[in-house]
């Protein structure tokens, strides 16, 4: 049962995650990360990670001066964040290549009330959706082997529609499974999550293991929400990386992260 953790580049959450002899780490990263100061730490906590931690995940950043970093954004109306998204994900991936490790790109987010509609500065779904698989395309071909698609509740890029999947496995782009977003958009139905992370399993590369009530984005500790987590277990792909991704009371503690282990090691025993 592998032990996955995830932290920023801060070295005392760093510090408290390594005690725990991990399996995969994965960093969470923000747009200061790639300041010149902040991409040199980077290099150096990779670095310190990877002397004790066979796997490494670095994931690419949410947000950027208070926007989403929406793959689906158009160069047109937004010429800067289009600049940082994609030059940053070229960046990252670059740098997992080089370094051995794993980036993490979100195929989308979540549209909040008020926040701008970015799918809707294309003139449909399916021409932002055609954007994203694009761009993703070219980062897979950039760095085979050293980068990962996670999916999101953004209606451009969501598993749980077998259409979508199966071009998906078309394109063999190597996939992050995240477990809580597939079950919002599926409003909580356990046999559809458990057909989506069958079909896709063999294109799964990284998974992100978090609980939900299949409402809301409200990343829980393993076995407190309504994911049936003894039928989950056996559809993951072996050969893939796990974390487990949960919102923490301490960020310099990731004691919902051990506990949600602790749950798993029982689920499965």
């Amino acid at each position: 049962m592998q032990l996955g953790l995830k932290a920023s580049t801060d070295e005392r959450q760093i510090a408290d995650r390594l005690q725990y002899h991990p399996d995969v780490f994965e960093f969470h990263l923000t747009a200061d990360d790639f300041t010149t100061a902040g991409w040199a730490h980077l290099q150096q906590m990779v670095a310190l990670v990877q002397q004790s931690v066979p796997r490494v995940v670095l994931h690419h950043p949410m947000k950027w001066q208070g926007w989403r970093c929406e793959l689906c954004v158009n160069e047109d109306a937004h010429p800067e964040l289009y600049r940082f998204v994609m030059d940053s994900s070229r960046r990252l991936v670059d740098f997992a290549r080089a370094t051995g490790t794993v980036a993490l790109i979100h195929g989308g987010y979540n549209q909040k009330p008020g926040e701008p509609d970015l799918v809707g500065d294309w003139p449909n779904l399916k021409v932002a959706q055609t954007v994203v698989l694009g761009r993703l395309s070219e980062l897979a071909s950039r760095a085979r082997g050293h980068v990962v698609f996670e999916n999101s509740m953004l209606a451009t890029f969501q598993y749980g529609h077998p259409d979508f999947e199966r071009e998906l496995l078309a394109l063999d782009l190597p996939l992050a499974y995240d477990v809580s977003h597939a079950f919002i958009v599926l409003h909580g139905d356990n046999d559809a999550l458990i057909a989506s992370l069958r079909h896709l399993a063999p294109a799964v590369r990284h998974y992100h293991l978090v609980d939900s009530m299949g409402q809301t984005h409200d990343s829980l500790t393993l076995g407190t929400g309504l994911i049936d987590w003894a039928r989950v277990l056996p559809e993951l792909n072996p050969d893939a990386s796990r974390i487990y991704e949960i919102n923490l009371a301490n960020q310099w503690d990731c004691a919902e992260m051990l506990a949600s282990h602790r749950y798993l090691q029982t689920v499965a025993a």
